[in-house]
């Protein structure tokens, strides 16, 4: 189980995660998201970011069993403050960061896809917040850079799933192809982005995060505050605690 980073030719970079069976990331996981994103920032040879996984689905949010079997509220804590590192990490990238999403995409996986500058979907991705249905609130913030206004508030009341063939005709999706070609497609992005030249992408890259009308960083935080409510007030290990009796 592992987050790696390697560098490619023409200063593409890859970061995979690879938590089987199904990519719930425990808290380290989320912590090494950010570590190696922002390394990559940090290295000027980088002049793009793939953010890819291994198995058969992109992310499927927190580890849940990772929470239940911690006392006191520690697990919450590192979760809440690991998904607001990896999440920032993406959107402050110095370089654009590309989503190359296969499978299920949930939870904590939107907010990842949501804060990328591009993202790629095999042809069977797809993506959900079913944060609701575990007692908890958060990435709908990033939901939202993905989805229509009534439609967000649909799919988060609902805990439904939406396609990566909807996402692309909603045009936050920039590609829809089959497994097989997913990372050669991402690749094909990034490599173009590449052979830009680097000063002005990373200008670039500032400059729409300064344009941004919603500061996805604090909108996000402010989510994780009833995040918090919810668990003190016992409602979300009541939900959680179902969720591992179901042996999902």
């Amino acid at each position: 189980m592992s987050i790696t980073s390697a560098m490619h030719s023409n200063g593409v970079r890859v970061i995979t995660m690879n938590y089987p069976p199904v990519n719930a990331l425990p808290v380290a996981g989320w912590f090494g998201i950010a570590d190696a994103m922002n390394e990559a920032a940090k290295d000027a040879k980088t002049r793009a970011v793939i953010l890819r996984a291994e198995g058969r689905g992109f992310n499927a949010g927190v580890d849940i069993k990772e929470m239940q079997s911690t006392e006191d509220f520690n697990a919450i804590l590192g979760a809440n403050r690991g998904c607001f590192a990896a999440f920032k990490s993406i959107y402050e990238c110095a370089v654009p960061v590309i989503a190359a999403v296969n499978g299920f995409c949930l939870g904590g996986g939107v907010g990842l896809v949501g804060n990328a500058d591009t993202i790629i979907a095999s042809d069977t991705a797809y993506f959900g917040v079913p944060e609701v249905d575990r007692g908890a609130l958060g990435a709908a913030t990033h939901l939202a850079r993905l989805v229509p206004a009534h439609m967000l508030r649909t799919l988060y009341f609902t805990s439904k799933n939406i396609s990566a063939q909807r996402l692309a005709e909603l045009g936050s999706v920039a590609e829809v192809v089959s497994a097989e070609k997913l990372d050669e497609t991402a690749f094909s992005y990034a490599n173009e982005i590449a052979t830009k030249d680097p000063r002005v992408i990373r200008a670039a890259k500032e400059a729409l995060n300064c344009i941004d009308p919603i500061d996805v960083n604090r909108s996000y935080r402010f989510e994780q505050g009833f995040t918090f409510e919810l668990n003190l007030g016992g409602v979300a290990d009541e939900l959680r605690d179902d969720f591992v009796a179901t042996g999902a």
